[in-house]
């Protein structure tokens, strides 16, 4: 695959969430995976330690039972009186901003499953019960992984979508 001719600021000022836009019915290569995921194995992690690795979905019964996990996980969300749904209700410009957002989100929880590839980012072990420092060092070395890895597909013409409801 081709990568894009983007600048610098380009790349990073068109990579966002990507829900409504996402293209379910096109392929994504392996090796095309394969390219993101060493781009994104260089970035910077804690002592340099990459306690984190990225587990690879793309069985279509297992996508299957993610994306119910992740569509309960939805539910649950915005069912909770401070959902983001109902933030800037008092704002009628941002709410509506909002909206168009719990609308393409919705979209992700009921279409997630159609992803051809799933991209699961792991942290080695448990940070429940860490240290603010350690839980800061775990998550901000995994971080920029996963956003490395996003630069990489979005150079390459793909659309990500960064979710949190699976956690």
């Amino acid at each position: 695959m081709p990568v894009l001719s983007l600048t610098a600021d380009q790349l990073l000022t068109t990579t966002r969430t990507v829900r409504k836009r996402l293209d379910f019915s096109r392929p994504v290569e392996p090796e095309v995976i394969r390219e993101c995921l060493e781009i994104a194995l260089q970035a910077p992690s804690a002592s340099n330690r990459q306690a984190w690795h990225f587990v690879v979905v793309t069985e279509a019964h297992k996508r299957r039972a993610l994306g119910d996990l992740y569509r309960q996980s939805f539910a649950l969300y915005r069912a909770r009186p401070s959902s983001a749904e109902k933030l800037f209700a008092d704002d009628p410009s941002r709410s509506a901003r909002q909206k168009r957002v719990m609308d393409s989100a919705a979209y992700l929880a009921a279409h997630l499953h159609e992803a051809p590839v799933l991209l699961i980012p792991c942290l080695q072990g448990r940070v429940e019960g860490l240290s603010i420092r350690a839980q800061a060092s775990a998550w901000g070395s995994i971080l920029p992984a996963i956003w490395s890895f996003m630069l990489a597909a979005r150079a390459r013409g793909l659309g990500t979508a960064w979710t949190t409801l699976h956690l």
